[in-house]
């Protein structure tokens, strides 16, 4: 048996732009048999108004942060907000912790995210991950500044993949950030990443992070001596640039695996050429509303369109977010960059996530033979563009 469901605007993402009056056939497990266009939309059994998108792919978030909604105060820079995750971080039960977790994990499937990249420094949300339709890769994040840690550090995580495993999760370590850990981990980590095929790294967040590693000088850095940790080497470059080096040590390039980039808030033209000139597949999550939260400051987009990147979008998480909602993410980066249009957004939040997360064959666009979700995106503006008051629901 098939069903059929037309929209407004129908976004198969083969390419940005629109089908008016589209419909998207499917069978009984959501498996798409056929798209096109209406020949009368006043006939259509099921005609909704707004557009029919595919499901989204959250390519950053942190899940099991998801009990530190509305306990945060904004615009801290990045010094202030790690001493509040060192302060709150264990406000809540171990019990209460899971139970958000699980709440979040049903309200983002509802909104039509089918897959995410999620970071995951213990094993809370490990059972909600296994109990959801969500597709979820999970990266296991590790710090430590001080060398002499590392190999500790590494066993350690070595055996949280375990348990991700016997849950059935798709799960590996991965490094994250600079200024969290010792070089030594930094390569230790990106290693294991590498081995797995998918890597995922905090990077160029804030001017705090280039400070440390440029100029060995910020509130950063301040706050890293101040708490006895050691700090990166000063390397008069970018932070990127820096982590470049790093994986150079694991082994030389360039880099097939899938590496994704996150935030890159400070990225420079220099630091993006510099990846791009080594990693074979590299893409870079945009998280607007919480770089706002935490620096008011935005990624450089319009340098980021011009020179090609392959572009998500994330969510991060309810500690640096009030919401973790892919709609209010794109309509963030609609407000701040009007030129951009809805469907190449929708590129970026759909098929550009499930490329990252090699599952291009299954989710990311609304083709027959795929199961990518199927999704309404509703409260769209005369000329389909998001409003305030756009939101989105599953359809299956």
């Amino acid at each position: 048996m098939t069903y059929r469901t037309a929209a407004t605007y129908l976004y198969v993402l083969d390419s940005s732009e629109p089908l008016r009056n589209g419909f998207v056939e499917y069978d009984q497990d959501g498996v798409i048999t056929a798209v096109g266009v209406s020949d009368d939309p006043s006939r259509e059994p099921d005609f909704r108004e707004g557009a029919i998108v595919p499901g989204f792919v959250n390519a950053h978030c942190h899940i099991e942060l998801s009990h530190l909604c509305g306990r945060f105060r904004k615009g801290t820079g990045m010094a202030g907000f790690i001493d509040q995750i060192n302060e709150l971080r264990d406000c809540a039960s171990p019990e209460d912790r899971m139970a958000a977790v699980s709440l979040r994990m049903d309200e983002l499937w509802r909104q039509g995210v089918s897959a995410m990249a999620d970071i995951s420094n213990c094993d809370e949300s490990f059972a909600a991950k296994a109990a959801s339709p969500m597709y979820v890769r999970t990266f296991l994040e590790v710090f430590g500044t001080e060398p002499q840690d590392c190999d500790g550090v590494i066993a350690s995580v070595r055996e949280l993949k375990k348990r991700a495993e016997e849950w059935g999760l798709d799960a590996a370590p991965t490094p994250h950030s600079c200024y969290t850990m010792s070089p030594q981990l930094l390569t230790a980590a990106s290693a294991e990443a590498l081995k797995a095929g998918w890597l995922s790294y905090h990077s160029q967040e804030s001017p705090e992070e280039e400070e440390m590693v440029r100029y060995g000088s910020g509130a950063l850095y301040d706050n890293r001596r101040r708490a006895g940790m050691s700090t990166p080497p000063v390397t008069g470059k970018s932070s990127l640039m820096y982590f470049i080096d790093r994986l150079r040590a694991v082994h030389p390039a360039p880099f097939d695996e899938h590496i994704l980039l996150v935030h890159e808030v400070c990225l420079d033209e220099e630091s993006a050429d510099a990846a791009l000139a080594v990693m074979n597949n590299v893409y870079w999550a945009l998280c607007p509303l919480s770089n706002l939260f935490i620096h008011d400051a935005l990624p450089p987009v319009r340098m980021m369109r011009r020179k090609g990147l392959k572009l998500t979008i994330g969510t991060d998480s309810l500690s640096s977010n009030d919401t973790l909602d892919m709609v209010r993410e794109m309509h963030c980066l609609q407000t701040a960059f009007p030129e951009v249009p809805f469907g190449e957004m929708l590129l970026w939040a759909c098929r550009n996530g499930a490329e990252f997360l090699s599952k291009g064959d299954m989710a990311g666009t609304l083709e027959p033979g795929k199961r990518p979700g199927i999704v309404l995106v509703k409260g769209l503006d005369r000329d389909g563009r998001l409003t305030a008051e756009s939101s989105s629901e599953i359809i299956i």
